[in-house]
């Protein structure tokens, strides 16, 4: 079969790959319809986050049902299913409490209590490193799928691939950023970062009746795409201006901040060469600058919810201000499962749209051309969707 496999930084290719097969009775050999690269991806495609042997990546993913373990009884060959990215048992402590990143039976060789930088990791995740499961993932022609009678969802008839495809992850993620905010209605949420999930992050806003809805980015074409499918106000942060960015923000809000601050960027955000070298000094990945960015925007007593991916540990992170502020934060692997029900509901009620971030349609075999210039944001790339079929 053909998949994205990819050997190292900056080097994905499409190859020609054995076949999946059935190892577990749970498992589900899927046919994939439509896969997308989600910007999680590009950390590991730009070596933020190593991944040493070649693996095949993609964890947004859905397709037909091509073959069924004997343990799996509520799907049959030829149902059509969308697959939430974290893999999960469905029966342990943590997915008993609706936690399925943190699933204690899916990643056995990495996963433990302490969440460090190289072990003891949370639940495994398709296509995303030996460190989360080193599962095969999606952005291929087929997939493996554990655990296949807890994780996917049927799919109606009636509604398109493109337009429940982000139920795999972007959706479930961004609307997890405003649960953890717990949004009940009128407030005023700042999100930083006009990418996929920072969209969908902003209509996720709306759907829980939030009052404003503010978007921050560095490219005025992604805020032009958030206005457009998320009707969010859009903010430029423009080089170093991070201090008028905030002061925006609160005059907006009455001098007093964001109600909810969502963080939608991660490690690996646009950085001057200052914040590069105080990296390298500090032994660090990246930059919590987003963080630390929302931390200044919310109100006292807001909250932050942390979408974007952050690997490892950085100095002089702003306790005082976090104490001082009472601010709440909530972050890490959106609990796919624990809410996509819900939103596939609201696609089918037609109370949300999806696929209108979509910006690029690619054949797999095109699939180097999709991450360079999705990670470059040339041609003014939002969202890529891959076709494994197409030539």
């Amino acid at each position: 079969m053909k998949a994205a496999v990819i050997h190292g930084p900056g080097k994905i290719t499409c190859d020609n790959v054995d076949d999946p097969i059935l190892k577990d009775d749970r498992d589900i050999i899927l046919k994939v319809t439509a896969t997308a690269i989600c910007g999680s991806d590009l950390h590991i495609y730009s070596g933020g986050i190593p991944q040493p042997r070649p693996m095949v990546l993609g964890h947004e993913f859905m397709g037909i049902v091509e073959e069924t373990g004997k343990a799996v009884k509520n799907l049959k060959r030829g149902d059509r299913v969308v697959v939430p990215f974290p893999i999960a048992c469905g029966h342990c402590f943590f997915c008993n409490h609706h936690l399925p990143g943190h699933c204690e039976n899916s990643n056995p060789e990495h996963y433990g209590p302490e969440g460090g930088l190289l072990t003891e990791k949370g639940g495994a995740l398709f296509g995303y490193t030996d460190l989360y499961g080193g599962y095969d993932g999606g952005q291929a022609q087929y997939v493996r799928v554990p655990y296949a009678d807890y994780g996917p969802r049927l799919v109606p008839d009636n509604l398109s691939d493109e337009q429940v495809l982000f139920l795999t992850d972007i959706f479930p993620t961004g609307y997890s950023g405003i649960d953890w905010g717990e949004v009940k209605g009128g407030e005023t949420v700042a999100i930083f970062g006009a990418g996929p999930v920072g969209i969908m992050a902003a209509k996720s806003a709306w759907l829980r009746g939030a009052g404003r809805v503010i978007i921050v980015d560095t490219l005025q074409y992604r805020l032009d795409m958030a206005k457009k499918a998320a009707n969010a106000e859009g903010i430029l942060w423009e080089g170093t201006k991070d201090k008028e960015v905030i002061e925006q923000i609160r005059a907006l809000t009455g001098g007093r901040g964001a109600d909810v601050c969502v963080e939608a960027v991660g490690f690996e955000p646009d950085r001057s060469l200052i914040d590069r070298a105080k990296a390298v000094i500090n032994l660090e990945k990246g930059s919590p600058k987003v963080i630390e960015a929302c931390m200044s925007a919310v109100r006292r007593g807001g909250i932050v919810s942390v979408l974007g991916v952050y690997p490892t540990s950085y100095d002089n992170f702003p306790l005082g201000q976090f104490f001082d502020k009472g601010i709440i934060m909530r972050g890490g692997q959106a609990p796919a499962h624990k809410h996509i029900d819900t939103l596939l509901d609201f696609v089918k009620q037609g109370k949300v749209q999806l696929d209108d971030i979509i910006t690029h349609r690619l054949p797999l075999s095109k699939i180097a051309d999709g991450y360079s210039m999705f990670r470059k944001k040339e041609d003014n790339c939002v969202k890529v969707v891959l076709d494994p079929w197409a030539e």
